[in-house]
């Protein structure tokens, strides 16, 4: 698959906190470091592909050679992380640093190899969000120990090990895909339902 560039900027990580109420257009334009890109047409999903995951792995080489040890975990995340998943053609990369909101040590690094800071939410874990230099990608900075990291590896696992809920999550984004969003970040807000069931079927069972 070649390599390309998106005007397609969407804000949130997949999935969202579910504290987190989908974003107004104030808050869209608040979080957004520019001018927000509006979408205004449907969603572009497409097929599995299989060399998503070399992508993310070229990608997260790049990263680890830019931050070295400021990277704690970085791991692909997000739809074209679940094989035979349905997609936006965009790869989500999850960056964790130990304090996103002290920019200097890695925003710079990043920006100097061709990465774009277009998402900053201070009031949702510090999170950031850059564009990649030529592969289009999302690549998402959360610190350590944040609540949302282990919510999106168990949805990302579900959906990778549960063929029911992977069903289930394609059926919902395929039909909130014809719509027509404005921004993107409409259309990420529109699957919190059932994100929220599949993240709750993927909880340990308590035990008496």
């Amino acid at each position: 698959m070649a390599d390309s560039t998106s005007k397609d900027d969407g804000v949130p990580l997949e999935p969202r906190d579910h504290s987190h109420a989908p974003l107004d257009e104030n808050q869209i334009r608040a979080a957004t470091v520019g001018e927000p890109q509006v979408h205004g047409a449907p969603i572009n999903l497409v097929d599995y592909d299989p060399q998503w995951p070399a992508l993310f792995a070229r990608e997260a080489q790049r990263v680890a050679s830019v931050l070295g040890e400021q990277v704690l975990r970085i791991e692909h995340v997000g739809s074209t992380s679940v094989p035979g998943l349905a997609a936006k053609p965009i790869i989500d990369i999850l960056l964790v640093v130990q304090d996103p909101a002290y920019e200097e040590p890695y925003v710079a690094p990043l920006e100097a190899a061709g990465y774009l800071l277009r998402i900053r939410e201070p009031d949702w874990y510090e999170h950031r969000m850059f564009k990649g230099p030529d592969t289009d990608i999302n690549l998402h900075v959360l610190p350590d120990g944040c609540p949302e990291i282990n919510r999106m590896l168990l949805f990302r696992d579900r959906l990778r090990t549960n063929q029911a809920d992977r069903e289930l999550y394609e059926r919902k984004k395929r039909e909130l895909a014809r719509r027509e969003w404005k921004y993107v970040q409409n259309y990420a807000d529109a699957k919190t339902a059932v994100v929220e069931r599949i993240i709750s079927r993927s909880q340990p069972k308590a035990t008496m």
